[in-house]
């Protein structure tokens, strides 16, 4: 039995458990004495050899403390000493580095003396050299030697810089500067030659003389001098074609200028958008040539030298080319095409009236453009090599003529998209003779209902124009102009839904004096609204219902499409959010340098980044007031909440309004119409006749006015279920379509009960006749709104109540209610009508 000594120096070790456990572990066959008597031999064994081991090792470290003292004591003194040793060299360090410090002195000082001696001997030597090589520089020149004449003007240059402002070499400065402009003048014969004739070597030494002389900025105009003039012959031998093509169909006189038709009868007649792909094929062509050429005769400077050619180019040919586009835009419009004006022309405003801006006149701006953007991405490819700050001014230098006609944008897209408006077909409603008014009703609303889908594609084709032709800068112009459009058509829209009010004869009201006054003026004082004509038949008053019901077809389509397209809109805005960032700011210039942050480490811009330019970022780089403006719309569309078309959204809400209160009033109209006098009625006042028979004081059917009322109720589900089909055409807007009817005919059956309790109210004086004429009145509308499953509203009850109480026995129900099923005010009411005193 092993006895696991590792327990007892635990600290919370308990003996009780410590023998229960070593109890549990004896074999169930040993005896328990047995097992408790050889468990206590061996712990006494072991505390034995513990004591024992524990003796022997406390002699030993007795015996080893006196050695241990006296190491201790030996290494106290060592450390004394060392201690003692580092503070004499320590104060002997201190006195060398002041005797150090001391030499350092004056070995600087007679340092700067040197450099000082050395410097005035080099700036004498200079001196003498630059009056040698100034007596000596004609010779120089005579020679003829221009690497020799280059030199020894780099050596004098460098003598002035060093000799400085010295008066008596302002005149040597003078004839540096003279001469280099002789060199300069004696150097260019000779590159034209070079470039002319692609002689590498040739062009290459004569490189290096403009730049030993300072003068890069004359290769630089030189080449694009030389260069410039073939790619102007290309650009103008369009011009030439149009101006013989021009004076021959103004003079028409084949014998003068039939000279001029033999040398150009080789030249087609060619509108300029079909030439221009051509003309950017050559120039491409001749810019590869020219590349590959400077790639070889000039390694250092063809990523400058060619791309300067190009920006170059297009300043020179800028307004020539501006004009061309110009007429190519008014050659798509037979009239502008007429008066050779193109869409700059017509913006101006001084054109003949009726000339405007259309469609055609744009998409042949933006065919241009897309020809423009193609030349662009090639140009882009080509130049690659090139630095950012170059390709940027490059791209920008290709996309300019487009400029004037992007910052009118707005202005065109305005001018369009109202011309297109007024295109379509939205006639108001006219009033027809008896028979035609259901007919106009539903003419006018198909021609609302179809515009609808006409103008959000209009819409949506602007919004793909601004991307095709400004690649998104002007989107906040874009938004503006799309806004102001769509308030014109709304506008349009609420005229023709006031043509439908004058059809429908809700527009005015009738005074107890007959005089018209703006429907909704007197709609709180109870006055009803008259129908332009009695003689209407109940059929065509049924077909003006069913007309009006359908413009909430156009409320709901106007408010869907809108929506639709406003959505559609703030995620084009996003899309344009990310574009144009990555555009602009992933590729922003330091004004200062010649590379970006996202460069390749050589201060070229990666791949990534060139692929990020485009025409939108290269307009945005040049304003960025602009730019700012621009994104933080752009930021803004991004939140769900936000309106493309903030003042549009609420003319559209504003518009459904206005459709609905216009239905309410068609639907309304016939109760206004029945309930107009009811309190009025001599019925009410009519005191019981005498008479020998035992009759009823009162009829037993309710009159014709409510019954009317009761009638056009219930009939009205039947108008509103074919609007309720058409918007549950589907079985999952089933719910939709019963809804719809649902709140339609609480509507309208509130509205009745609400102008019939009007009525109720004007009622001075009733007699026991007239009120339980009226409670049977009342009885048989209740009975139409509980067929109906319209509750019944609690002042109707009242009256119900009261008025078919006998009059002795009402001040004790009203005062016996205390308003548990009584309308208190309106108890009080009937009862002053009835002249009964509650007091």
């Amino acid at each position: 039995m092993m006895v696991d000594l590792g327990s007892f120096s635990e600290e919370n070790f308990d003996p009780k458990k410590w023998i229960n456990s070593a109890c549990q572990s004896r074999h169930p066959q040993d005896p328990l004495d047995k097992h408790l008597g050889d468990l206590e031999m061996k712990l006494q064994m072991m505390s034995e050899e513990i004591a024992a081991s524990l003796e022997e090792q406390s002699a030993a470290a007795h015996l080893r403390v006196p050695r241990a003292t006296r190491d201790a004591n030996r290494l106290l003194e060592d450390a004394l000493s060392l201690r003692s040793s580092v503070a004499s060299i320590l104060q002997n360090i201190k006195k060398a580095e002041g005797y150090s410090a001391e030499c350092i002195t004056t070995l600087a000082k007679l340092d700067t003396v040197k450099r000082r001696m050395e410097a005035a001997y080099e700036t004498l030597q200079d001196a003498a050299g630059l009056t040698q090589l100034s007596s000596t520089v004609e010779d120089v020149f005579a020679s003829g030697d221009l690497p020799h004449a280059a030199e020894t003007l780099a050596n004098m240059r460098h003598c002035l810089s060093a000799v400085g402002d010295v008066a008596e070499f302002a005149n040597v400065r003078k004839q540096l500067e003279v001469l280099e402009d002789r060199l300069d003048n004696m150097v260019q014969p000779r590159l034209t030659d070079a470039l002319s004739n692609r002689k590498v070597d040739v062009a290459q030494d004569l490189r290096g003389i403009l730049i030993r002389i300072g003068r890069y900025k004359s290769l630089e105009q030189h080449y694009t001098k030389v260069h410039l003039k073939p790619i102007k012959q290309l650009w103008e031998d369009f011009g030439s074609r149009q101006q013989v093509n021009k004076l021959a169909s103004e003079k028409n006189e084949v014998e003068r200028l039939s000279s001029i038709h033999d040398v150009q009868s080789s030249l087609p007649t060619k509108s300029f958008s079909s030439w221009l792909p051509s003309f950017y094929d050559e120039l491409l062509l001749y810019l590869e040539q020219e590349w590959k050429w400077c790639m070889l005769a000039f390694p250092d400077d063809y990523k400058i030298l060619v791309p300067k050619l190009l920006i170059e180019t297009m300043v020179a040919i800028g307004g020539s080319f501006v004009a061309h586009v110009n007429i190519a835009t008014g050659d798509a419009v037979p009239e502008t095409k007429s008066l050779a004006k193109g869409i700059l022309d017509v913006l101006s405003g001084d054109m003949p009236k009726g000339v405007k801006v259309q469609t055609k006149h744009l998409e042949a701006l933006i065919e241009l453009h897309n020809m423009t953007g193609s030349f662009a991405k090639n140009t882009q490819h080509l130049f690659s090599e090139s630095d950012l700050r170059v390709l940027l001014d490059t791209l920008k230098a290709v996309y300019l003529p487009y400029e004037s006609f992007k910052q009118k944008y707005g202005q065109m897209e305005r001018v369009i998209l109202s011309a297109e408006i007024a295109e379509i077909d939205l006639r108001g409603a006219v009033t027809r003779g008896v028979g035609g008014q259901g007919i106009e009703l539903s003419e006018t609303v198909r021609r609302m209902e179809e515009s609808i889908p006409q103008v959000i594609v209009l819409l949506e084709a602007a919004v793909e124009r601004c991307i095709n032709f400004t690649g998104g800068s002007e989107a906040d112009e874009l938004i503006l102009a799309l806004d102001d459009i769509m308030l014109q058509y709304i506008s349009v829209l609420n005229e023709n839904l006031k043509s439908l009010r004058a059809v429908c004869g809700v527009d005015v009201t009738a005074d107890g004096g007959g005089s018209k006054k703006e429907l909704g003026s007197d709609k709180n004082e109870g006055a009803s609204t008259a129908r332009k004509g009695d003689s209407i038949s109940n059929e065509e008053e049924w077909s003006i219902v069913q007309g009006a019901l359908q413009i909430l077809t156009v409320a709901d389509c106007l408010t869907s499409r809108s929506s639709v397209f406003e959505a559609s809109l703030r995620a084009t805005l996003a899309r344009l959010s990310t574009n144009m960032s990555l555009s602009v700011f992933g590729s922003s210039i330091d004004q200062n340098q010649s590379h970006v942050s996202d460069d390749d480490g050589n201060g070229r811009l990666s791949m990534a980044g060139r692929g990020a330019l485009d025409m939108a970022g290269l307009r945005l780089l040049d304003v960025p007031e602009k730019a700012r403006k621009l994104f933080n719309l752009l930021e803004q569309s991004k939140d769900p909440r936000f309106h493309a078309l903030p003042i549009a959204s609420q003319r559209v809400a504003a518009f459904a309004d206005a459709v609905n209160e216009h239905v309410y009033d068609v639907l309304i109209s016939k109760v206004r119409q029945c309930f107009s006098d009811v309190s009025r009625l001599p019925i009410w006042s009519l005191v019981e006749e005498p008479s020998a028979f035992s009759l009823p004081s009162f009829s037993s059917y309710p009159q014709s006015y409510v019954t009317s009322v009761g009638e056009y109720l219930l009939t009205l589900p039947q108008q509103l279920e074919p609007l309720a089909e058409g918007i549950s055409n589907t079985d999952a807007n089933a719910d939709e379509g019963q809804f719809f009817a649902a709140e339609w005919m609480f509507k309208v059956a509130e509205g009745a009960t609400a102008l019939y309790t009007d009525q109720l109210r004007g009622i001075q004086f009733i007699t026991d006749r007239g009120a339980q004429q009226v409670s049977v009145d009342i009885e048989y509308l209740s009975n139409v709104l509980s067929a109906l499953s319209m509750p019944i509203p609690p002042v109707l009850a009242t009256f119900h109540s009261c008025l078919s109480t006998p009059r002795d026995q009402l001040k004790d129900i009203v005062k016996s209610d205390s308003g548990n099923q009584l309308d208190l005010p309106t108890a009080n009411l009937v009862c002053k009508m009835r002249r009964v005193n509650l007091e």
